[in-house]
């Protein structure tokens, strides 16, 4: 943990510094996160919208409803599919390492 160790009054300064290091580098992997869920956002938007809107108006007709909802959601089984075969490779050849 992040214990003070009584040999080094006031803690050591290198523990300062791992924490803040790692700090920085969580702060990176959410951002990167939010930009990821906007791309995936954007394109899913695109694609349906294209896919489902033959003419734009004020609102969705039922049908430009429900096939929105259905394009929503295979977009994000696939982009769940990939993901977690993506993860599941990068774990084995961490392994292999």
């Amino acid at each position: 943990g992040l214990r003070r160790d009584r040999n080094h009054p006031g803690g050591s300064g290198g523990q300062k510094v791992k924490l803040q290091s790692w700090l920085s580098m969580e702060q990176v992997k959410v951002q990167i996160a939010v930009a990821n869920a906007q791309e995936l956002l954007q394109r899913m938007t695109d694609k349906c919208f294209r896919k489902c809107i033959g003419k734009p108006g004020g609102s969705l007709d039922n049908s430009e409803q429900k096939c929105i909802a259905m394009c929503m959601d295979r977009y994000m089984d696939a982009w769940n599919t990939v993901s977690r075969a993506y993860n599941s490779r990068l774990q084995r050849e961490r392994a292999n390492m």
